[in-house]
C-alpha cells in the first residue's frame, strides 16, 4: 500500500476544534497552548487524513518517525542539551493528548520513544550514552523499544527470566520480551533483565547484535498503525559500556512506567474528544423523525455525559501536571489517572458509535478504531485491574497482588 495514498476519511477535513467546557485553557501558559495549537495541526496535516488506510491495512508508517522527531514530540519533557524539548510534564500531557486524538498507535510510538527509552537512558544512562543516543532518539533519526513484559510475566515483571551474566569483557544476555512497541522497527532497546545475582538492569541492546531479533505480531484488531513485536535474544554480547549504570532493581523500570502513564492519562482523553467531537457533529446533521437526532433525550443525555467526564479528566490531568512538575506525583495518583481515563474514554467511544449507529461501525468515522485501540490501552502499562490494586494498597497499606 502506498502510505500516502486518499484515505476513506480524508474527503473529510479534519474539523476538531477542542472540548472545553470548563475553561481549562486558561490554566495554560502561552507556551502550552501554542504546543498544543502546533501538534494539533501537525495531526491535522499528517496523521488524520491517512489514519483510516493505515489501521485497515495494519500500517505503520515509518516516515512518521522523523516527522514526530521534527515536530518535538520524542522526548518533550527531556532537556534541550541532549535534544529534548525542555518542556514540562503539563506541555508533554498535551502533546500526548493532541496525537492520540489522532490515533492511540501513534501515541504509543512517541510515549515508548520518549517515556521507555529516552526517559531511562537520561535518567539512568552514563554521560557517554545520553550523548551518543539521546539527539538521534529525540530527531527521529533513531526509534527505539522498551523490553520488560515477557511471554509469561506481564503483571509480575519481577519474575521475569531474561538474564545477562558477566563474560569478561562483555555480558551475554539470553531470554525473550513479548507486547513490544516498536519492536520491528527499533534500533535500540532499553532491555530489563536479572544478572547472575537476580537484579534486575537496564542494558542498551542494538540492533545487528548478534543473537538478537525483533519477529513481528500480526493478526492484531488493535493498534493496527502500530508496529509490535517480540525481543528475543540468543546468547547476544553487549558491550559492558551498554549497561545502565545510574539504578537497578524492579524501581528503575517503573519510574519509566511512572512517566509512560501519566502520558496516557493525556492521550486517552485525547481518544475520548475525538469520539465526542465526531458524535455531537452527527448528532446534530442526522435526520431522524423529520428533526436531527440531537433533539432527542436520549441522545441529549448520552452526549451530556461524555462532556462531563472529558470535563472531570481534564480537570485530574492539569492538577497532575502540576503535582508531576513539583516532583510530588505519586505511582499510585498516576495509576488513578490512568486507570479512570481509559476507561472513561473506552466508555465514550462505545456510546459515540451508538449515536451513529451502523455508520459507527465504518472507517468513515473514528470510534470503532478508537475502541478498538483502547482495548490495548486499558491493559498495557498496568491493567485497569492492577492500577485499582495500586490503589488499594495505597489505601489500605496492604500490597493484594503479592
Amino acid at each position: 500500500m502506498n502510505p500516502n495514498q486518499t484515505s476513506i476519511k480524508s474527503g473529510k477535513q479534519d474539523m476538531f476544534e477542542g472540548v472545553d467546557f470548563y475553561g481549562v485553557d486558561d490554566l495554560l501558559s502561552e507556551e502550552h497552548l501554542l504546543i498544543r495549537t502546533s501538534i494539533r495541526d501537525f495531526v491535522k496535516k499528517e496523521i488524520s487524513p491517512f489514519i483510516e488506510d493505515w489501521a485497515q491495512n495494519a500500517h505503520f508508517p515509518y516516515e512518521i518517525v522523523k516527522k514526530f522527531g521534527d515536530v518535538g514530540a520524542f522526548g518533550p519533557q527531556i532537556p534541550s542539551e541532549y535534544g529534548g524539548g525542555g518542556l514540562d510534564y503539563i506541555a508533554y500531557g498535551l502533546i500526548m493528548q493532541e496525537i492520540e486524538r489522532g490515533d492511540s498507535g501513534m501515541r504509543s510510538t512517541a510515549s515508548v520513544q520518549g517515556s521507555l527509552v529516552m526517559y531511562p537512558i537520561y535518567k539512568f544512562g552514563s554521560e557517554a550514552q545520553k550523548q551518543k543516543y539521546l539527539p538521534k532518539l529525540a530527531s527521529g533519526e533513531m526509534l527505539g523499544c522498551f523490553g520488560l513484559t515477557e511471554p509469561d510475566h506481564g503483571s509480575n515483571p519481577s519474575g521475569m527470566t531474561t538474564n545477562f551474566k558477566d563474560m569478561g569483557d562483555h555480558y551475554l544476555l539470553n531470554g525473550a520480551k513479548m507486547w513490544i512497541s516498536n519492536s520491528p522497527k527499533a534500533d535500540i532497546a532499553v532491555v530489563w533483565a536479572k544478572n547472575e545475582e537476580g537484579r534486575i538492569h537496564g542494558l542498551i541492546v542494538e540492533r545487528g547484535m548478534e543473537g538478537f531479533s525483533t519477529p513481528e505480531t500480526h493478526n492484531k484488531w488493535s493498534l493496527r498503525a502500530s508496529c509490535t513485536g517480540e525481543l528475543v535474544f540468543d546468547n547476544v554480547k553487549v558491550p559492558k559500556e551498554n549497561l545502565l549504570p545510574g539504578k537497578s532493581g524492579l524501581g528503575a523500570p517503573m519510574m519509566c512506567l511512572d512517566s509512560a502513564r501519566y502520558g496516557i492519562a493525556w492521550g486517552a482523553v485525547g481518544a475520548a474528544m475525538d469520539c465526542y467531537d465526531s458524535a455531537r457533529r452527527y448528532a446534530l446533521e442526522r435526520i431522524q423523525f423529520d428533526k436531527p437526532i440531537g433533539s432527542f433525550q436520549l441522545i441529549q443525555k448520552k452526549l451530556a455525559e461524555m462532556l462531563s467526564e472529558i470535563t472531570k479528566a481534564q480537570l485530574l490531568n492539569w492538577k497532575l501536571g502540576k503535582m508531576m512538575n513539583e516532583g510530588k506525583a505519586t505511582t499510585a495518583q498516576i495509576s488513578l489517572a490512568k486507570r479512570n481515563n481509559v476507561a472513561m474514554a473506552l466508555d465514550i467511544a462505545r456510546e459515540a458509535r451508538q449515536i451513529h449507529g451502523g455508520m459507527g461501525i465504518t472507517g468513515e468515522y473514528p470510534m470503532m478504531r478508537h475502541m478498538m485501540n483502547l482495548e490495548s490501552v486499558v491493559t498495557y502499562e498496568g491493567t485497569h485491574d492492577i492500577h485499582l490494586l495500586i490503589l488499594g494498597h495505597a489505601i489500605t497499606g496492604i500490597a493484594a497482588f503479592k
